[in-house]
């Protein structure tokens, strides 16, 4: 390769690094923004965007890769050495809640542009890391659920799901949303209320 092909690659990784994040930034403040909103504020030329990302839909798919990515990461760092599964599933929760609130507008534009079935598809590997969980927590007697692990992670992901819903309509507080969200989570694994909120709390001033 020479050093003009290196140049040329390394100014278009660079441009379209620079797309994404100002589409993001951009999507979130305004979920209808249109790609030549998007190239303004990018300060590129409409033509450079769609070299990257042949439609908006692409756009917004290549932003929810990322999100996932970064949920995927928080996940793991959030869970590393924590041997409880109550505890675990606090952690994964409060982590993964941090970085989704970011994207929480980014969600509800993806389900309206990328599908629910393709959100679900790129979730999986992250549902089943918390099926593990669950069922481990099951097997222990530190959650009781009359649902099979697989099943309880679906409904934990739908709930996140409807708490995101929830902060976007103005119903629930953002700076409240990622403990609710854990405590909810946790008692619909049937863990006792006063038992969830006081692990949700220490978990949390450990942060």
């Amino acid at each position: 390769m020479t050093a003009m092909t290196t140049g040329n690659t390394s100014r278009a990784d660079a441009n379209r690094r620079r797309i994404l994040d100002v589409a993001l930034a951009e999507l979130l403040r305004d979920p209808d923004a249109s790609m030549d909103q998007i190239a303004r504020a990018a300060g590129v030329v409409r033509r450079t965007v769609y070299g990257h990302f042949p439609s908006r839909e692409a756009l917004i798919s290549t932003l929810v890769d990322g999100a996932v990515e970064a949920l995927a990461d928080a996940d793991a760092r959030a869970r590393d050495g924590v041997t409880d599964p109550a505890e675990s599933v606090a952690r994964s929760v409060l982590a993964i809640w941090e970085i989704a609130d970011r994207y929480r507008l980014l969600v509800a534009l993806a389900q309206r542009t990328v599908t629910v079935q393709g959100i679900r598809e790129r979730l999986a590997p992250l549902r089943a890391n918390k099926a593990e969980l669950l069922q481990q927590g099951l097997a222990a007697g530190v959650f009781s659920s009359p649902l099979p692990a697989p099943a309880l992670a679906y409904v934990h992901e739908q709930l996140l799901f409807a708490v995101m819903e929830a902060v976007n309509d103005g119903l629930l507080a953002a700076d409240e949303a990622g403990r609710s969200a854990t405590v909810t989570v946790l008692t619909a694994a049937g863990m006792p209320a006063s038992l969830a909120s006081a692990l949700v709390a220490r978990v949390s001033a450990e942060s």
